[in-house]
């Protein structure tokens, strides 16, 4: 049995996604998004998060997150964030490119989250109008977190409402942001815009798409340059619609919740299956569909020996690790790598 836990990324790509883009194919359509299938996804979406937003498809999670910061953080800016977020740990400094030089100021938080304490103590520290300092211009929370964690819906807008009051604008990596609403159960306005959110990266490509995010703007006039930056980014496709059919393919028949809700599920099974391995200790709390844990000795390395792939968290050599659940991940794999992993616990490791 060959499983790979390492990533969401390692998935293959739903069938009706694979449909999407060929029907896409069947006939010649307007170039640079100018396309029928571009107009449906931003329909869907406007659909789904019940305002006028404006949508910009890109490729990639690094350029949503890049393209989203330029267009609210001038160069002089500062963007705040968690001190693991991935823009600041994970993107070989692309916000810092597209802004053409903003500061990441990192913010300490437990379980990946940034609290209003710690939000209000690093804003105290700012100097806004000294032409010597950079100056506050953007929040960056990520959702879920680089840990797997959550924000509430009620947390989101306490940090927006102190974000706000400082003159910045709100921005979210919605990397795994499907995986957020199948577990709060809730209206994606309701931790989006409602919440105080200006502009959202909203992923697609962890939930199955080949390769397609998109940038969300719910107060369409923060778009202004988007289009420009993403063309200068290379990010404006000439055949858009393939990004869009995926996009489109995603939110039809709420698609995009099921397949989470499906990662989501396997994570919860694959906890309790970890409760049953003596000496094993969870890093976080599992709120989405990742798994920190501390293995006992000897465990991580014969899961490796079986050809279980995994990310040590911790390092080479690490006992800690992180396991990813997806949209295809089975009942049976969990059971598997559970199985397997009792067995190398009670051999010591050995074989």
């Amino acid at each position: 049995m060959n499983l790979n836990f390492a990533s969401d990324n390692v998935a293959s790509v739903p069938q009706e996604i694979l449909e999407a883009i060929a029907v896409a194919n069947q006939s010649s359509a307007m170039p640079y998004g100018a396309d029928d299938m571009t107009a449906l996804a931003l329909r869907r979406f406007r659909e789904l998060f019940e305002c006028e937003l404006a949508m910009f498809a890109v490729a990639t999670g690094t350029a949503a997150n890049a393209l989203a910061l330029s267009c609210i953080c001038p160069p002089w800016g500062e963007i705040y964030c968690h001190e693991g977020a991935h823009i600041i740990e994970s993107e070989c400094g692309a916000p810092e490119f597209f802004t053409n030089g903003a500061k990441l100021v990192p913010i300490p938080g437990e379980n990946g989250k940034i609290t209003p304490e710690g939000l209000t103590q690093v804003l105290a520290t700012t100097a806004p109008g000294n032409p010597q300092k950079t100056q506050p211009a953007a929040l960056s929370l990520s959702q879920a977190t680089e840990c797997g964690t959550l924000y509430q819906p009620d947390e989101i807008h306490t940090l927006a409402e102190i974000a706000h009051a400082h003159g910045l604008k709100v921005h979210m990596d919605g990397a795994r942001f499907a995986n957020a609403v199948a577990t709060l159960a809730t209206a994606p306005s309701e931790i989006t815009w409602e919440a105080g959110v200006d502009v959202l990266s909203f992923g697609a490509t962890k939930n199955g798409a080949l390769a397609a995010e998109a940038v969300l703007f719910f107060d369409p006039a923060l778009a202004d340059e988007a289009a420009f930056r993403r063309k200068r980014g290379g990010h404006v496709f000439s055949k858009m619609r393939f990004l869009s059919a995926q996009l489109a393919a995603s939110l039809a028949d709420g698609r995009w919740l099921s397949w989470a809700t499906q990662a989501n599920a396997m994570a919860e099974r694959l906890t309790q299956g970890l409760a049953r391995l003596p000496g094993t200790r969870l890093l976080y709390p599992v709120e989405a569909n990742e798994v920190f844990a501390a293995l006992p000795d000897g465990v991580a390395d014969g899961l490796e020996a079986d050809g279980i792939g995994f990310y040590r968290w911790g390092g080479p050599g690490s006992s800690e690790v992180r396991f990813v659940t997806n949209w295809q991940t089975l009942p049976q794999d969990i059971d598997y790598l559970i199985d397997r992993a009792l067995m190398h616990a009670a051999r010591g490791g050995r074989g």
